[in-house]
């Protein structure tokens, strides 16, 4: 005798419902960093473009950010905590390998017993958990999810290191995800080259500092490397994601990139031909690169200083160490 398994079926579509932030509590000047790295306010703000950067104090916790960022999505979604099944975080600054910071963030706001995972793609996690909120929702097997970007970057700084240690802040930004009359989120182009996996990441492992062969890892780059992969390869697919969405460059609301680089941000922009119609998030000037978080925290600035954007299309692309990137078409909520 056969037996014929039974799978869920979901929603057709899926739209973001809200966002929600938290940024580190300490507004940390460039004149701050300078010493150590033997550097000038002026060198940062032309090769970054950061003025300040936002870097959370001893007693905050990446976890403490995450839950203050999804707990204020879900309270402007409307939609009751208790609702929210899945719960996403992206980061790579969870001081503990388990428990994962999501199931922690998921008990602190409501949500328990939702399903609940860390995701770590660096700084294209954001937009990763989105395409796997997208499909979990479209599968059946959530209704609704929270995805947060969450980054205690300051952790993992070594002030001396000019590769850097200066461009790095703390924050969480978070959007609830669930079921939509019409599409929402746009096909994502996502993907990997781990044979650049030197470029950018720990300088360490956690063996090594426990067996005294390092220091406390940190974070380095090849500054030049991840520029110019960041620039010539990640503009092809934010490309393919505006080509999947079916859109065009001029039908877009805002562009909305990895706060990785001030430079890189407007090259970005250069190469896409946008119209200057097009709204772009800068949040990097005023709260530095959050890795994960980077991509909801400029979402919500965005929103909050242009309401009018609303309902509008934005294409978002994050990408960082690993090397990881990930791009998609969204309305915004």
């Amino acid at each position: 005798m056969s037996v014929t398994l039974r799978q869920s079926e979901g929603a057709a579509f899926t739209r973001l419902y809200a966002y929600g932030a938290a940024r580190g509590e300490l507004v940390v000047p460039n004149d701050d960093l300078i010493g150590p790295i033997d550097s000038s306010d002026e060198w940062i703000q032309k090769r970054t473009g950061i003025v300040t950067r936002t870097r959370a104090g001893a007693d905050t916790s990446a976890t403490d950010l995450a839950s203050v960022a999804a707990a204020e999505a879900i309270e402007r979604s409307g939609i009751a905590p208790e609702q929210i099944d899945a719960v996403i975080v992206a980061t790579i600054s969870n001081v503990r390998q388990t428990p994962s910071m999501s199931a922690v963030v998921a008990d602190r706001i409501g949500a328990n017993p939702a399903a609940a995972y860390d995701v770590n793609a660096a700084c294209a996690g954001f937009a990763y958990g989105v395409a796997q909120a997208d499909a979990l929702i479209r599968s059946g097997a959530a209704h609704y999810a929270v995805v947060v970007g969450a980054e205690k970057l300051s952790d993992v700084v070594d002030p001396t290191d000019r590769s850097i240690s200066f461009l790095l802040g703390d924050g969480a930004g978070a959007v609830v995800v669930g079921p939509s009359d019409t599409p929402g989120i746009g096909p994502t182009i996502w993907g990997s080259d781990g044979s650049k996996a030197d470029a950018v990441g720990m300088n360490a492992t956690l063996t090594e500092f426990r067996d005294g062969t390092a220091e406390w890892p940190t974070l380095r780059q090849e500054g030049q490397t991840v520029f110019r992969w960041a620039v010539w390869e990640m503009v092809k697919v934010a490309r393919q994601a505006i080509e999947a969405a079916g859109i065009e460059a001029a039908d877009l609301a805002a562009f909305i990139p990895h706060q990785a680089n001030m430079r890189i941000i407007d090259e970005f922009a250069k190469q896409l031909g946008l119209p200057d119609t097009v709204a772009i998030g800068r949040d990097i000037a005023t709260t530095g690169n959050t890795s994960a978080a980077s991509i909801p925290l400029a979402t919500h600035r965005l929103l909050e200083e242009q309401p009018e954007l609303s309902g509008g299309l934005a294409l978002q692309i994050g990408f960082g160490a690993g090397l990881v990137f990930g791009a998609q078409v969204v309305v915004l909520p």
